[in-house]
């Protein structure tokens, strides 16, 4: 399993407009679900927030969650130049969004699976500094597929 199979042009913004962890929840959202079940997933990933952050910290969050709402895993990606206060253990602002949602059963465990790859990608990505190179959602596609490749 790899990311870069999950990863869709449609479902990659580089330039998120939020200023606040909300904002930036609410436009992630949009990019998995429009009409009236955004707001459900939306509701569901700040209340995900409440437990504890997923501001994992070096520029990156992950929002997770599960939803029958949805049907088979969901991956987003968003980035921010100017970052975000997201609540990072770091204290510091997120630029880079994995937004990742499943079903409630989710054969394979996927979901799990998806986070940790999400997680070893975001430290390589975080390691060689190259959070902001790619300028189009192609570009960041190649560039996850370049990392994953390094890591197996």
């Amino acid at each position: 399993m790899n990311l870069t199979s999950l990863l869709k042009p449609e479902r990659i913004n580089l330039d998120l407009k939020g200023r606040k962890k909300a904002d930036v929840l609410k436009e992630m959202v949009a990019m998995v679900k429009t009409g009236p079940g955004a707001e459900s997933l939306l509701q569901t990933l700040l209340k995900r927030e409440e437990l504890g952050s997923t501001g994992i910290g070096k520029g990156v969050a992950i929002p997770h969650g599960r939803s029958l709402l949805i049907d088979k895993l969901e991956l987003a990606v968003g980035r921010s130049t100017k970052g975000v206060e997201f609540d990072a253990i770091d204290k510091k602002p997120a630029h880079l969004f994995f937004l990742i949602m499943a079903p409630p059963q989710d054969r394979g465990n996927q979901y799990l699976i998806t986070l940790g790859r999400v997680a070893m990608v975001c430290q390589e990505l975080t390691k060689k500094k190259q959070l902001f190179d790619p300028k189009t959602a192609e570009e960041f596609i190649g560039l996850v597929q370049t990392l994953e490749d390094a890591i197996r």
